[in-house]
């Protein structure tokens, strides 16, 4: 009998404490969400644990890789012969950008790093003069971008600011409709240096002022990391 009483007691104290810790991380959520704007319960569940995300990413190691090219030389196909449409029609071609460093990024909505719109917002702002963002909105892993472009412009702008260009949502994965930027991102035959294909959303690709790929940075590395500025400082 006093096993049985002991097992209600322990089960009445788990519920207690379980739902303290729901109170409390509620309170949590709709103190760190306060100043958003039409995001989904899930969207704001992922705004507020973002920090605990890419400490557990670095901790574990998970999507926290960095690569360097050691050796950068001219690519076999220039990234300039490219263009990019932008989620308002508009076609930009890179070679408008030269001079200049590009970091191009893979975007989503409802993942885990979403949160980094807001970290690559202040990447941009601080370095206006030499580097250009462009942020690649795709649906590829886990179905995390289910919006039209008008949904994901709208998303980024009411909460996070952003005022870098952002891409017509595509496929960056590889694949026969992978966005040609990407082909060229993820072919060493392309590229001259890599095949490293974006791990998960947010993954990074700095390519330097004379085009040639120099860095690719994991999802779990913040746009305002140390590693990060300090490519964008070479």
């Amino acid at each position: 009998m006093n096993g049985k009483s002991n097992i209600v007691r322990f089960l009445k104290k788990l519920f207690i404490a379980l739902f303290l810790f729901l109170v409390a991380f509620a309170g949590y959520v709709t103190i760190v969400t306060r100043n958003t704007k039409d995001m989904t319960i899930r969207q704001r569940i992922l705004k507020a644990v973002y920090p605990a995300f890419t400490w557990w990413g670095r901790i574990s190691g998970k999507n926290s890789k960095v690569f360097t090219n050691e050796s950068p030389q001219v690519p076999p196909q220039s990234l300039y012969d490219l263009s990019v449409t932008l989620n308002n029609g508009e076609s930009v071609p890179l070679a408008s950008y030269k001079g200049k460093k590009l970091l191009l990024v893979n975007t989503a909505s409802d993942c885990g790093y979403t949160d980094q719109y807001d970290d690559l917002q202040k990447l941009y702002q601080d370095n206006k003069d030499k580097l250009v963002i462009i942020g690649f909105p795709a649906n590829d892993f886990k179905e995390q971008e289910k919006g039209t472009d008008e949904e994901i412009a709208q998303f980024c702008r009411l909460n996070y600011g952003v005022t870098f260009p952002l891409a017509k949502k595509s496929t960056v994965a590889p694949g026969p409709d992978q966005h040609p930027v990407f082909q060229w991102l993820t072919d060493k035959n392309k590229n001259g240096w890599t095949n490293k294909k974006p791990s998960w959303n947010f993954s990074k690709y700095l390519v330097n002022e004379e085009g040639v790929l120099t860095n690719y940075f994991d999802p779990s590395i913040s746009p305002t990391s140390k590693d990060v500025i300090d490519a964008i400082k070479k």
